[in-house]
């Protein structure tokens, strides 16, 4: 059938792509080499090569991705053959696969899929089973080292902490008992199955004759053994496209082996690389490239611009995060200005969550929009939530809301069932929750332990506010004080799963601190400070992506992605390359994260690093990412903080800004 592409649309390499049909092939496609566009014309050339609709499979790692190729492919091919084709992810396809053979291995046919919620659930109960209900094990620590251990292809019982291996036993037969599966067991059982039964391998190797696998890079060793069982011999009809530079989910398991070790699962494959560039200027790329040869063992490719030139690559030495944040916000807001650009052409990139914070605050000082991607948002985090929630109770304990939020934060002995009577004690009086813990006819009625706890409570709260009030303390010292005294860091703390996250929420803890402190240098209430941070938390309804405003993204989440402008902040030794990859030995991947930072850029890239940061309310000294002495010269521009804002203004600066003045008095 025909199908609306035309190979005189495609350069040569795409050209070459779209016409290797057969036998195992290896497109490595660069970053913003048109890679999806490739896939989907070389599907729409199956067919014209009647090759059956019905049997051509292609997997992704999204749903969202699945759905863009399945709508690129319907816009070229019959609507009949796009529905006739299997574009899915590896879960589902493991679904279909259980569907057609899980009674082979002992479970029923019409199994259930855990939730991450019913996981969580099964998990606290065996906690409590088996003596862990304690805070110090939480129930997402241990489903996470199940997941790595069964991806791995480790038996559950021979874990290496023989506590999480007897509640991964358990857990396992739990699942087992209620003839369900969990995410991970999809990939493992899907994999055993066509393994151990060679009618079903054969049943889904003649159903899906040709075979695509995108984002290859990305897969772990749990799916190339599942695609070697579905992809067979002698012709191996398979095609992975992937980028090996680009393989940033090693903490996920992710396996970049299975692409430089292509050869050694499917036999002398055709590799055919993407290498010309359609998005970013030479300058670059050309920066890119000159960092991205330092890794060893990769697959040599080299990435051409498209577009000639460009402006040079800047780096920029600031003197701290404060000056790093007020520069980038000022400097965005003067080229949407001059060059008429849309914020939504601005991102900035940072390597670790906490980096948004400064950048948020100061888009909000100048009412700028911007939308948070791959990032929770700094007032969507647990910690900061909880502090806000006792900064509030200190200014009025009558709110319940945050009441309730921190009653039991950290535990203090007041369960949710006294919760739940103070609520409906507060009720029936028309009282707020706050009287009801005050009112000694209530805790009358609670056992000494609780009514105890709460004496304790409502006493801490009081003396709080009275030092506000009564002795005038300035409300951050007070708000500092009382989440020392109640152990709130070490009680979060004991609930993380990694030192980032640690890190993380100490550093959150201390910034609410830091800008109530200086909320208050500038003369305003502890009230006011609240008012302030509820309107900036308020959550907004609608989609991250029909957000409007300036993208704020971590280097991780900003994959696939492309904007005209970019900041990427923080090239600092121990945000980049992060400290626990220089101790794990992971700096390659690490050199990955920046190059997909820099391939993010079309037409403009600035990279920033810090003399100072602030680091847990403690001003840190920084150095310089060891990875800027590895970019090429040629197209960097190195300058500073005092030598931009020291410049005088070029002459097209000044035609801009006096054109545009004059546009306003005209009225224009």
């Amino acid at each position: 059938m025909a199908s609306s592409f035309s190979f005189d649309s495609l350069n040569k390499a795409q050209r070459e792509a779209v016409g290797a049909l057969d036998g195992p092939v290896m497109l490595l496609a660069g970053a913003g080499t048109g890679k999806t566009r490739t896939v989907t014309c070389r599907i729409a050339h199956m067919l014209e090569k009647k090759i059956e609709a019905s049997e051509i499979l292609a997997v992704t790692f999204t749903n969202k991705a699945a759905s863009e190729m399945r709508e690129r492919i319907s816009g070229m091919v019959s609507k009949k053959a796009a529905e006739a084709m299997t574009v899915c992810t590896f879960h589902s396809l493991c679904v279909r696969i259980l569907r057609g053979g899980i009674d082979r291995i002992g479970y029923k046919k019409n199994f259930s899929i855990c939730s991450h919620g019913d996981q969580v659930g099964m998990m606290k109960q065996l906690l409590v089973r088996k003596g862990g209900s304690d805070e110090k094990v939480k129930p997402d620590t241990v489903l996470s080292e199940i997941s790595k251990a069964k991806n791995k292809g480790i038996d559950l019982q021979d874990m290496k902490d023989d506590y999480f291996a007897s509640l991964a036993v358990a857990y396992n037969n739990e699942l087992r008992a209620q003839n369900a599966v969990d995410f991970d067991d999809l990939l493992l059982l899907a994999e055993k199955v066509l393994r151990e039964h060679s009618d079903v391998r054969e049943m889904f190797r003649q159903r899906f004759t040709r075979v695509t696998v995108d984002e290859f890079q990305d897969t772990n060793s749990l799916q190339m053994q599942l695609l070697q069982q579905l992809v067979g011999g002698p012709n191996y009809h398979v095609c992975v496209v992937g980028d090996d530079d680009q393989s940033i989910y090693g903490w996920r398991g992710a396996e970049v082996a299975n692409i430089l070790q292509f050869e050694k699962f499917f036999p002398n494959p055709k590799v055919i690389r993407l290498e010309e560039n359609y998005r970013s200027t030479h300058a670059v790329l050309h920066t890119a490239n000159s960092l991205i040869r330092h890794n060893l063992g990769r697959r040599e490719k080299i990435l051409r611009s498209t577009r000639a030139g460009g402006d040079p690559v800047r780096i920029v030495a600031m003197p701290g995060d404060d000056q790093e944040a007020e520069f980038i916000a000022e400097e965005i807001m003067s080229e949407k200005g001059a060059v008429g650009r849309e914020w939504e052409d601005f991102a900035i990139l940072f390597r670790t969550n906490g980096q948004s914070r400064k950048l948020e605050l100061a888009f909000r000082e100048r009412k700028m929009p911007y939308r948070m991607v791959g990032a929770q948002s700094f007032y969507d985090r647990r910690e900061v939530r909880d502090v806000l929630a006792y900064a509030q109770l200190i200014a009025s304990p009558e709110a319940d809301v945050p009441l309730l939020r921190v009653l039991n934060a950290p535990n203090r002995g007041i369960g949710q069932a006294t919760a739940v009577l103070a609520t409906e004690w507060s009720r029936t009086h028309h009282q707020s929750v706050w009287q009801a813990l005050c009112d000694p006819f209530f805790t009358a009625e609670l056992g000494s332990k609780s009514a105890n706890a709460i004496q304790d409570f409502v006493a801490l709260i009081a003396g709080a506010k009275n030092r506000i009030e009564i002795a005038k303390e300035n409300p951050a010292d007070v708000l500092h004080g009382l989440i020392k005294e109640i152990e709130y860091i070490p009680w979060i703390e004991r609930g993380c799963k990694t030192d980032n996250e640690r890190q993380q929420r100490g550093e959150g803890i201390h910034s609410v601190i830091d800008s109530l402190r200086k909320s208050c240098e500038k003369g305003k209430s502890l009230q006011k400070f609240l008012d302030a941070s509820a309107l900036a938390s308020e959550k907004e309804d609608e989609d991250l992506e029909k957000k409007q405003g300036v993208t704020l993204i971590t280097l991780h989440a900003s994959k696939g992605l492309e904007f005209p402008i970019v900041f990427l902040v923080g090239l600092e030794e121990g945000f980049l390359p992060h400290t626990r990859s220089i101790a794990e030995g992971t700096k390659d991947e690490e050199r990955r994260l920046l190059y997909v930072g820099i391939t993010r850029a079309q037409d403009q890239l600035t990279m920033t690093y810090c003399a100072t940061r602030i680091k847990w309310g403690q001003e840190t000294g920084c150095q310089p990412s060891s990875f800027i002495g590895e970019l090429d010269d040629e197209y960097l521009l190195h300058t500073t903080y005092d030598e931009i804002l020291g410049a005088a203004p070029s002459t097209d600066e000044l035609d801009n800004f006096f054109g545009n003045l004059k546009g306003m008095l005209d009225g224009g």
